[in-house]
């Protein structure tokens, strides 16, 4: 099911699946090159519900508008404040999540949300090439649990290279910034698929 939802950034989108006993809801947002179809966001959708989270896709205003570049992060935290009431109207603990630009958007605003905890696919930890450019900032605070899953080959920042905090890493080996694995690598699409929602459903199960 899906619902738009006005926010002053324009219109977003969420698109639901729904847990039968839900203990949490879980809200995963795109990257600035991509949409909720991805590979980690569609494969939490299908999984969670199984393991007692309701999952919300969220498209951000730009993506609803047919837009191909993402706008500011200040214009991301935006749209995503503006969904936040939607996401806890169920009455149940909002776990903030998202995928690269989606993922700093959880880490900015968790606190001042109210998150119970946030979950960063592909944290984009610098620009490719561009170490020097950190944004370890955002990801450390942000002040409620925080789970991490990087591709072990993700231009934006390999597991090795993030600082110490308060936060749990998963590696999905071989992974590059959209968890693709190469032909030649020791596991499978598929199986980098498992690893990303095994660690989900292991780290939501503990929480709370």
């Amino acid at each position: 099911m899906s619902e738009i939802i006005e926010t002053e950034a324009g219109a977003a989108r969420i698109t639901w699946h729904r847990a039968k006993r839900p203990r949490f809801v879980l809200a995963v947002s795109h990257g600035a090159g991509g949409g909720i179809e991805a590979r980690d966001l569609t494969a939490l959708a299908e999984v969670l519900p199984g393991h007692g989270v309701t999952v919300a896709r969220v498209e951000q205003p730009w993506r609803v508008a047919g837009k191909k570049v993402a706008p500011a992060p200040k214009t991301l935290d935006v749209g995503w404040r503006g969904i936040w009431p939607t996401l806890t109207a169920p009455g149940l603990p909002v776990v903030s999540g998202g995928r690269s630009a989606g993922a700093r958007v959880a880490c900015r605003t968790a606190t001042e949300l109210g998150a119970a905890a946030v979950l960063a696919l592909s944290f984009p930890l610098h620009p490719p090439g561009k170490p020097e450019k950190s944004r370890a900032e955002e990801l450390l605070g942000a002040g409620v649990p925080t789970l991490v899953v990087q591709g072990g080959n993700d231009p934006f920042g390999r597991p090795e290279e993030f600082p110490d905090g308060e936060y749990e890493l998963v590696e999905v080996p071989y992974g590059d910034h959209g968890f693709a694995v190469p032909k030649r690598a020791e596991i499978s699409q598929q199986d980098a698929v498992g690893i990303i929602t095994d660690a989900v459903v292991k780290w939501t199960g503990s929480l709370g």
